[in-house]
């Protein structure tokens, strides 16, 4: 679990859980989504991703890569969403949202890591290439900015080809191999299931649901062809979860440009 201590140590006295997100981000709805399962209190720090409001200083002072989300656990600092839904569950163990069985609960884990394997190259590449980075050009003043606070390699080149020169076509039409082929097998593996990793609704679901969410309303990925995903999708839907942590945050005009 990456427990960070941050540079602004302003969040190290901050009680209970307080939670630094943004209403578009598919990892920010993760966590929204396990704290809605377990009916946990927890203070929302909303930021506006597509208005740049994660590039300062401040923020870049909780988390070194300015991403979101970031949670905060009496004054404990951990980022990256698979690490905050895992320790979630964890420190709140009821209900629980993994597996007892063995075999299940490593399936649980291997589909949190896959959907951590694909993000960059394949999810983010083929959203921002289809309509994020479209909404999220710099100017040089604002590119400067960002390359004066962000040192993680990977993530300065995808910013600078994400809102600069674009991506090219073998890139977007790989990172769409990549997500039609995992999407293909949960397909599969949902003829024989109800839910990703067996019979109960775990933190497996938690990190793909918004992954689907989020190719289909800001991407405009077509699901047609996944029959038993739409089943799924809508099993979740109809948790009280899905509304107050996807839904409810959501930007309303992006929803409605779908």
């Amino acid at each position: 679990m990456p427990v960070i201590v941050p540079t602004n140590e302003e969040v190290l006295s901050y009680a209970g859980l307080h939670l630094f997100h943004s209403g578009v981000s598919n990892c920010s709805m993760r966590v929204r989504m396990v704290l809605e399962e377990k009916g946990l209190e927890w203070e929302s720090h909303h930021l506006n991703i597509l208005k740049k409001e994660h590039i300062t200083p401040e923020y870049f002072g909780i988390n070194p890569n300015g991403l979101v989300p970031t949670l905060v656990n009496d004054g404990v600092v951990i980022i990256e969403s698979d690490d905050i839904i895992d320790h979630l569950d964890d420190a709140f163990p009821e209900p629980p949202l993994k597996p007892s069985d063995p075999q299940q609960r490593e399936q649980m884990y291997f589909w949190l890591r896959k959907a951590v394997e694909i993000h960059v190259k394949a999810i983010k590449t083929f959203i921002y290439d289809r309509r994020v980075g479209k909404n999220m050009a710099q100017n040089l003043e604002e590119e400067e900015k960002y390359r004066s606070l962000q040192t993680n390699p990977e993530l300065l080149e995808f910013h600078r080809r994400s809102t600069t020169t674009g991506f090219s076509a073998d890139e977007v039409s790989a990172a769409e191999a990549i997500i039609d082929d995992c999407f293909q097998t949960l397909d599969r593996g949902l003829a024989e299931s109800e839910w990703i990793a067996g019979d109960a609704f775990s933190l497996a679901d938690v990190a793909w649901l918004p992954l689907q969410f989020t190719l289909d309303v800001l991407a405009g990925y077509s699901f047609d062809s996944y029959d038993n995903i739409a089943k799924w999708v809508k099993r979740i839907e109809s948790r009280p979860s899905f509304q107050k942590s996807v839904v409810d945050w959501f930007p309303p005009e992006m929803l409605g440009s779908k």
